[in-house]
């Protein structure tokens, strides 16, 4: 095994955690483009995060002998292990973090999808299954009252990751 997705997963990481000090910065500063570079960071560590998860099920693909180019989402990896009959408690975690409209890893995913989409409208949404983070990129123009819960949010999910991420990698030596 190469290693080279766990490389890249850590290497997505660090650049999210880079934002992240990047966005404390920008919501300290006083410039002229201080709303748009917190925008930017928000949407850039959410891009990071969605990278570093996409690493994360290539690296778990590496680790079970598939085809890691057609890794794309997580379907696409529980799909592999049930075509070649293999089981992963990895995939069985994931799973259930994406299913749960609850979890860091739906809302993450639930928020970077977010950033495709634009809204003129503030929305109001104060359900289990939304963050944030989500909310927040919807908003072509948000009134950034809630920069330092986005922050804090953003600071949680990166730290969960690096759980998971040491959690579902001690699995993987054990085989």
């Amino acid at each position: 095994m190469s290693d080279i997705y766990a490389v890249r997963t850590n290497q997505k990481l660090n650049f999210a955690r880079l934002h992240v000090k990047a966005l404390e910065q920008a919501e300290e500063a006083s410039q002229w483009s201080k709303h748009a570079r917190i925008e930017s960071y928000h949407e850039s560590i959410l891009f990071f995060m969605a990278s570093g998860y996409a690493a994360l099920l290539r690296e778990i693909a590496e680790n079970y002998n598939l085809n890691v180019g057609q890794i794309n989402r997580f379907s696409d990896l529980s799909e592999q292990l049930e075509v070649t009959g293999q089981e992963s408690p990895e995939v069985t975690e994931l799973e259930q973090l994406e299913r749960d409209r609850g979890s860091w890893v739906h809302k993450m995913l639930s928020a970077y999808e977010a950033c495709w989409q634009a809204s003129d409208y503030r929305q109001v949404n104060t359900e289990v299954d939304s963050s944030i983070s989500e909310i927040h990129v919807l908003q072509i123009n948000p009134d950034h009252s809630e920069d330092k819960d986005v922050l804090a949010e953003y600071k949680a999910w990166l730290q969960a990751f690096r759980e998971l991420i040491e959690r579902l990698r001690a699995g993987m030596q054990e085989w």
